[in-house]
């Protein structure tokens, strides 16, 4: 069995009393604003002399209210502005036709700026639930990391590359089974809606083949089939078809484990402060084009030792761009990064990838670090 040892939290909400689910400033801080603003106004009629008229901007003081504050505050705002544009018109005995159209203006001003505080609200918190969805459905579709198993405990990082999609075509998952933990990365061809689709149906795929099939290759055979069945609906739609490059890693108690690489970027086994990279050369047909090859996938082992680091990545890394052009080396990278837990070490190479593209993003990007668990002695 393994657990799930990050849990979201949601964001914390600020306001005033009123219920809301997004941020506003303090009460507190809109008061001392809206004060100071007019202090500074009143500074500068009596300075000018034309106190009267510099109260007039004060207007617009709730339309920037509205877009920041609750509806209580930005009717807080608008009565203290309403106020001080009708007292000098009851006031004054000049020119009373214009102050009292600018006193209108203010109050109706006022009520507007409330109204649209109002709208605002309730539009941000549609959003907000729609984004609680969307993370509970991402939960579901990618777990959160890290993950722990009897064998190993997996760490990663990520980043879809359009940031309000949480979930993009770059796939993981890990399945603790009766035949050891079975670990998938993949990276569906294309991006939007319809790689997110496809991206579905194979996690589905993996989460029950994984506890069903005794072998690897089986295994991915019933991914196989997923990608293939996707595709046939997708062509009953009119929609274009994909592929699905992949790695699946099977690790029980021996030394020895399993890895099927189906177009995928081969994995990097960090060790004693060693970076080797394993499956090379070992590449097969991607998932969804088993079809154009004569050859039926088979499996390739390698020794993972105990304590030993296994890097896994999609080609947002690999393929990601400096601003002159060159590619991420990242085989020279990791050298700097061995040694170091599974969390840190996935969080620095983003963090490197980051500054090495200078923060310009251009694929998804999910990068996992598998830490082998001690082997286990039979008393």
């Amino acid at each position: 069995m393994f657990d799930s040892m990050r849990a979201a939290t949601p964001a914390d909400g600020h306001g005033d009393g009123d219920d809301l689910s997004v941020r506003t400033p303090p009460t507190r801080a809109v008061v001392l604003v809206t004060v100071a603003a007019t202090v500074v106004t009143v500074v500068l009629g009596v300075l000018t002399g034309t106190a009267v008229l510099l109260l007039g901007l004060l207007v617009f003081l709730p339309a920037f209210a509205s877009a920041l504050c609750t509806p209580r505050q930005t009717a807080l705002v608008s009565t203290w502005v309403s106020a001080l544009v009708v007292v000098p018109v009851a006031l004054s005995g000049e020119r009373v036709a214009d102050r009292v159209v600018l006193a209108l203006f203010a109050v109706g001003f006022g009520v507007l700026a409330v109204y649209a505080s109002r709208l605002r609200i309730a539009r941000e918190g549609a959003l907000v639930r729609l984004w609680s969805t969307a993370a509970a459905m991402q939960r579901q579709i990618l777990r959160p990391l890290p993950l722990l198993t009897d064998d190993v405990l997996v760490d990663g990082v990520y980043e879809p590359v359009q940031q309000d999609k949480l979930v993009g075509g770059d796939i993981y998952d890990v399945a603790a089974t009766p035949w050891g933990t079975r670990v998938l990365i993949g990276d569906v061809q294309g991006k939007g809606l319809a790689a997110v689709g496809m991206a579905i149906d194979v996690v589905g795929a993996f989460r029950e083949a994984a506890h069903r099939e005794p072998t690897v290759t089986a295994l991915i055979d019933s991914l196989e089939a997923a990608v293939v069945r996707h595709n046939d609906y997708a062509e009953q739609r009119g929609e274009p078809q994909r592929f699905v490059t992949a790695a699946v890693l099977g690790v029980d108690t021996g030394a020895d484990v399993q890895l099927v690489i189906c177009g995928h970027v081969p994995p990097y086994l960090l060790h004693e402060g060693r970076v080797t990279a394993v499956g090379a050369g070992t590449e097969q047909a991607p998932l969804g084009l088993a079809d154009l090859v004569d050859e039926a996938r088979t499996v390739s082992w390698f020794t993972f030792p105990a304590g030993a680091t296994l890097l896994l990545c999609t080609d947002g890394l690999t393929e990601a761009r400096a601003p002159d052009g060159a590619f991420y080396p990242l085989e020279a990278r990791l050298g700097g990064h061995v040694d170091i837990t599974a969390g840190r070490l996935t969080r620095s190479l983003v963090d490197d990838v980051h500054g090495f593209t200078a923060g310009a993003q251009q694929d998804d990007l999910a990068v996992l670090a598998v830490r082998r668990a001690p082997v286990r002695v039979p008393e």
